[in-house]
């Protein structure tokens, strides 16, 4: 390695992590419309040239966010459900956190309004038709855990056997499209805990009607 390469890119990371904090903290606070790379570089006090080093576009950085976010979620399933013995329950676990998102932090039962959540949402719909194998590669691990535990089943006598990579991709597409549909519908109203525990438990029993045994 050449002097200074280590350095460099430990350098070149730590900017990448400020870029994506920022990304995360304009859709919080300004929605989708206020993500713009002239805002984040505002947001970290970066020059333009250290964007484009990191990122070619701000697709690039949406990308990041998502693949990030999806990362975090799937650590966090998988030390949740550590202590589970059944394949089915472990798998209701993971869907009803997605359902519940940020909701399951709220102990009060509502929880103030995510343009975060709403924005990734309708990019989610976006990359995924202009940009489906990028998009692919971001939520790849939450996919590839879901698959895991759908295994998991088979090998267990819990769950139908077939292709668990094929049937988490229709678990996933399944939970995420409702999803989506439920941030979007909240932008013109509160969240309510309650309203998304109920669907969460609506979308589980038609996953679990679909992959038992």
């Amino acid at each position: 390695m050449l002097k200074g390469a280590g350095a460099n890119a430990k350098a070149s990371d730590e900017r990448g992590d400020a870029l994506v904090d920022a990304a995360y903290q304009l859709l919080d606070e300004v929605g989708l419309e206020g993500l713009t790379v002239r805002a984040v570089l505002a947001h970290t006090g970066l020059a333009r040239r250290a964007f484009y080093d990191r990122f070619d576009s701000k697709d690039e950085l949406v990308l990041e966010v998502f693949a990030r976010t999806v990362r975090g979620a799937s650590a966090l399933f998988v030390g949740e459900i550590a202590d589970i013995a059944p394949a089915m329950d472990r798998l209701r676990l993971i869907v009803w956190g997605i359902v519940l998102g940020r909701a399951s932090q709220a102990p009060d039962g509502n929880w103030e309004k995510s343009r975060r959540s709403a924005a990734l949402s309708r990019e989610h719909l976006r990359l995924a038709e202009t940009r489906p194998a990028d998009l692919g590669r971001t939520i790849a691990p939450l996919v590839n855990l879901i698959a895991s535990e759908l295994a998991r089943g088979m090998a267990r006598g819990e769950v139908r056997q077939g292709d668990a990579q094929a049937m988490a991709m229709l678990v996933y597409n399944l939970v995420s499209t409702t999803v989506h549909n439920e941030l979007l519908a909240e932008e013109a109203d509160q969240p309510n805990r309650q309203r998304r525990e109920a669907l969460a438990a609506e979308v589980w029993e038609f996953a679990r009607r679909g992959i038992a045994c």
